[in-house]
């Protein structure tokens, strides 16, 4: 080939190589930044190790709670407590970390509240439908009386509750048709978490509500075993989900926070002063987590509709029908739950 045809084809493909990368860029989500440690250098006496693990993915929300929240740690207390994460579940699922939790052999997870339902049935909860109306609401709780109480409360079977953050809100995808009412619901398969609350949700929806394992899930949407899903935009994104659902709804049906567990064996053994240290450390990730999972969570929902996702957003009188049709499943729950918290929530999110 001539040199100069060479050079020229050697340019073009550089300049195609360089739009793909500029194009998977600008698709790349942006992350608020992890912000700058505030306040002084913690003194105590003693050399800690934290091991802080969790069953999401490094590329989420959490994760990059995480990182802050280490370095807050290790700045404040000058070196003297070393954070080491992990992600994916690495060391156990959430039920599996707790357990570790409890012997002593983990220092900290940060679980979503759903597998806790047996040790502390309160915190079913957080599974009940259109409790939260918006993010703000969810915030107010969980920051305030309401979400201190559920912290002292969980402080008990070798663990010390510390803080909040968020898995977020729950949307509807389904393969088959638009979901802008109860109707539209009628005898489509939904698969859902092996919960209760969960499965009498969509029954009494109408749907044909499915347990299975999340592992399962994709393989069973393809192959028309189900015709539906319920998750967060990041999860339904990230599991490719688009490949074999058309249709999507957001639902915002159910909110699901994370909650910051310390082993009491570890915790009793810190000194006051990065007991502290853990503490706000614990609030300033929460803080920051919610940022980024909201952040994330509205940038995949316009990703996915460019990518041809059908989504619908309901209207205020939309959900109200919803909420009206779920009236039982709250009649259902109260006596187990605590009608007084469910009250205390709803008086709260007025």
């Amino acid at each position: 080939m001539h040199t100069t045809t060479m050079t020229r084809v050697t340019s073009l493909i550089g300049a195609t190589l360089l739009g793909l990368t500029t194009l998977q860029a600008s698709a790349a989500p942006e992350i608020p930044p992890i912000p700058a440690v505030q306040g002084d250098v913690v003194q105590a006496e003693g050399d800690f190790k934290i091991k802080f693990s969790i069953g999401t993915t490094q590329s989420g929300a959490q994760y990059r709670g995480l990182e802050y929240f280490e370095k807050i740690v290790e700045q404040r207390s000058d070196g003297h407590i070393q954070v080491e994460l992990f992600h994916s579940a690495q060391l156990g699922d959430d039920l599996q970390a707790v357990s570790n939790l409890q012997s002593g052999t983990l220092e900290m997870t940060a679980p979503s509240t759903s597998p806790l339902v047996g040790m502390f049935p309160e915190f079913a909860v957080f599974d009940l439908p259109f409790l939260f109306p918006t993010p703000e609401v969810a915030d107010k709780v969980l920051d305030g009386e309401i979400g201190q109480k559920m912290l002292d409360d969980a402080s008990r079977q070798g663990l010390v509750a510390i803080g909040w953050a968020e898995n977020g809100y729950r949307q509807l995808t389904n393969s088959a048709t638009p979901v802008t009412s109860p109707d539209d619901l009628d005898g489509l398969k939904i698969r859902t978490m092996q919960n209760d609350i969960h499965l009498g949700i969509w029954r009494t929806l109408g749907a044909n509500p499915t347990p299975m394992s999340f592992a399962e899930l994709f393989t069973a949407l393809e192959q028309g075993v189900v015709d539906g899903q319920e998750n967060p935009w990041i999860t339904i994104e990230a599991s490719k989900f688009i490949e074999v659902q058309d249709y999507a709804s957001e639902t915002n049906h159910v909110y699901t926070p994370f909650i910051t567990l310390v082993s009491e064996r570890f915790w009793n053994r810190l000194p006051a002063g990065y007991q502290q240290l853990v503490r706000d450390a614990a609030k300033q990730m929460g803080d920051y987590e919610r940022e980024v999972s909201r952040t994330l969570n509205d940038q995949i929902k316009q990703q996915l509709k460019q990518a041809g996702m059908q989504i619908t957003e309901l209207t205020p009188e939309q959900v109200e029908v919803f909420q009206e049709k779920l009236a039982p499943v709250y009649d259902d729950w109260r006596d187990e739950i605590g009608g007084e918290l469910i009250d205390a929530i709803r008086k709260a999110s007025q």
